[in-house]
């Protein structure tokens, strides 16, 4: 919870980035179908499905069409429930899909407008690489930090054995003055440590932005995390604000970095801590040590968890490239991509 620049209370997140999954949609317009007449696939997309109907109504009020149905069909590799914005993902695919059906292409702040008025809470994807905090239910910039997060190298994992997270069955966190506080202090160092390029300072905080969000989440494996960085060098760790998906930060400089890396892995399993993928906030384009995960696969259809907002910030066109600096990625005819 921090304070925006009329001083008042503003729920906020700083995304980190992973290349990788990602999100595409293909949207056909049916002109004679009832305006509102829409269907996705997987069925279950009822986020992406409202999405839909929200950017058709802002592209046809654009174009100054007529309001039509059409059908809307997703593919991805994003595991779900996990807080790796999977929702996310699939709302903004669709925007863009819609969109270039109609031969448009959004500014970034309509998307993020639509994006959370289709799931309440959205992360930055639209907005590029640069990190920010965002308010995530109102879908608006609270501070540009600067133009990359630090280097890290980043040590993936699930906690809760790698289940999915309802987290409409979370309770409403409530935040007293002394928490907008903290959290004000933790932008400042957070935005120190941008500036610096320092990762020690943003491992510090990480830790403690996890550290009070687990009055929340109470994930069981907490200490074990902590403990783990500590006796592996790691200069602090991260856990999604919803879900499971955690990771250990590495300062990518520090001495015997392989040898910390693999200790730190093979710690988590023996804690009973899956570790996933190992990646790079500095090095997008490719994986780190371990290659990719979840290429090249479709992800299982689940439930859409609502107000997970997304932690995999990379923006991918439809050859996989990274859409850096605020410009959004170009799209083939009547499709749209998320990664």
């Amino acid at each position: 919870m921090f304070l925006d620049d009329r001083g008042r209370r503003c729920a906020g997140l700083v995304t980190l980035p992973m290349n990788g999954p990602g999100t595409r949609a293909r949207f056909v317009r049916r002109p004679e179908a009832p305006p509102g007449a829409f269907t996705v696939t997987p069925h279950d997309r009822t986020k992406a499905l409202r999405a839909v109907a929200l950017a058709v109504d802002e592209c046809a009020r654009r174009c100054r069409e007529p309001l039509c149905g059409g059908e809307l069909r997703l593919t991805g590799d994003i595991p779900v429930g996990l807080g790796m914005g999977s929702s996310t993902s699939d709302v903004i695919a669709a925007v863009r899909a819609v969109a270039d059906a109609y031969g448009l292409r959004l500014p970034p702040g309509t998307v993020a407008r639509l994006s959370v008025r289709a799931e309440l809470a959205s992360d930055p994807l639209m907005l590029g690489a640069r990190p920010v905090l965002f308010a995530q239910r109102e879908g608006r910039v609270l501070e540009v930090l600067g133009d990359a997060l630090p280097p890290v190298v980043v040590v993936g994992c699930t906690l809760g054995g790698g289940g999915p997270v309802d987290t409409l069955s979370l309770p409403a966190p409530v935040h007293d003055d002394e928490d907008v506080r903290a959290y004000e202090r933790l932008r400042a160092l957070l935005r120190r440590a941008v500036a610096t390029a320092d990762p020690g300072l943003l491992g510090r905080v990480g830790t403690e932005s996890a550290r009070r969000a687990q009055r929340l989440l109470r994930h069981p494996e907490f200490d074990a995390l902590v403990a783990i960085a500590g006796h592996t060098g790691a200069v602090g760790v991260q856990i999604a604000h919803s879900g499971t998906v955690a990771g250990l930060l590495f300062d990518p400089a520090a001495p015997g970095l392989p040898h910390r890396v693999e200790r730190c892995r093979h710690d988590l399993e023996r804690e009973g801590i899956p570790a996933t993928r190992t990646f790079t906030t500095y090095t997008p384009t490719e994986e780190f040590m371990n290659g990719p995960a979840h290429r090249g696969i479709d992800r299982q259809a689940g439930p859409d968890t609502s107000g997970r907002p997304a932690r995999v910030s990379a923006l991918r066109d439809h050859e996989g490239r990274l859409g850096l600096g605020g410009r959004p990625p170009s799209a083939r005819h009547r499709s749209g991509t998320a990664g």
